[in-house]
């Protein structure tokens, strides 16, 4: 299997600081990969990375065969095979475009609808990605009047829309109650599990938003990788204490996991 990522010694430095401080990794095709973390370990600036739109400070970033910063790679050609669904995207998309409008733009790399005219072929994708997360009843309904579990399912059929080769999910669950949550969950798992899927990198807090069929997890603190390989044998008890800094018990029920603190003496 080829690599749809590899990190070489990438640092991004800002203000003196080190967001992520020499991370080597690699995504290969296929993989389904969760980044863990506490809040400010450098997640999403990995993902940032990932996504073309941030260029390391040092080390290289090859994403999809191109590597960021040399002259022959053109991030224009390479970011539509990159579907990106996070918060930073639903704050550039116009809150009075319809549902299928905003997943319909995708397919042009826009966020607003222009003078653009879409074949039916697209209309076609979009209302297919849509009935995938259970947004079929929702089509003309107002992007900026969606719940918060309705607006993340928007965002990712469409990242899924430019038929990407890398699916990237920033805290696809974050701010939805245990149903919403629990419903998104399932329809990830549903995508992980596709074989024709794209490679898939998702970052998150909880263990417990780790959908069946994601195959990888790295853990990174204080922008330092701690962890990266099979879930299985990777996500476990003394790692993830050690990447949030305090006692954790991780089990395995079924094919999802959780964690909780230990009981103080």
């Amino acid at each position: 299997m080829s690599d749809v990522l590899e990190l070489q010694d990438v640092s991004v430095v800002r203000e003196g600081r080190a967001l992520v401080d020499q991370v080597s990794w690699s995504v290969k095709e296929g993989e389904r990969w969760v980044i863990l973390g506490p809040n400010g370990a450098g997640k999403t600036t990995l993902l940032n990375v990932a996504s073309s739109y941030l260029y390391p400070s040092k080390g290289t970033a090859t994403i999809l065969g191109e590597t960021l910063g040399t002259p022959g790679t053109d991030v224009f050609e390479l970011r539509p095979r990159i579907g990106m669904a996070g918060i930073a995207m639903a704050d550039k998309l116009p809150k009075s475009q319809t549902v299928l409008q905003t997943v319909l733009t995708a397919a042009y790399g826009m966020t607003a609808g222009w003078q653009e005219e879409y074949e039916a072929v697209d209309e076609q994708r979009a209302r297919a990605f849509l009935d995938r997360l259970g947004m079929s009843d929702y089509l003309e309904r107002r992007f900026g009047t969606l719940s918060e579990g309705e607006r993340k399912r928007a965002l990712i059929a469409r990242a899924l829309m430019t038929d990407p080769e890398l699916l990237l999910l920033d805290e696809p669950a974050a701010g939805l109650d245990l149903g919403g949550r629990e419903d998104l969950v399932r329809r990830l798992g549903r995508l992980a599990r596709d074989p024709i899927a794209p490679s898939m990198i998702m970052v998150t807090h909880h263990v417990e938003e780790i959908a069946p069929g994601f195959t990888h997890v790295l853990m990174i603190r204080q922008g330092k990788v701690l962890a990266a390989g099979p879930v299985e044998l990777e996500l476990t008890s003394r790692n993830l204490s050690h990447c949030f800094g305090l006692p954790l018990v991780v089990e395995q029920v079924g094919d999802r996991w959780t964690a909780q603190g230990l009981p103080m003496s």
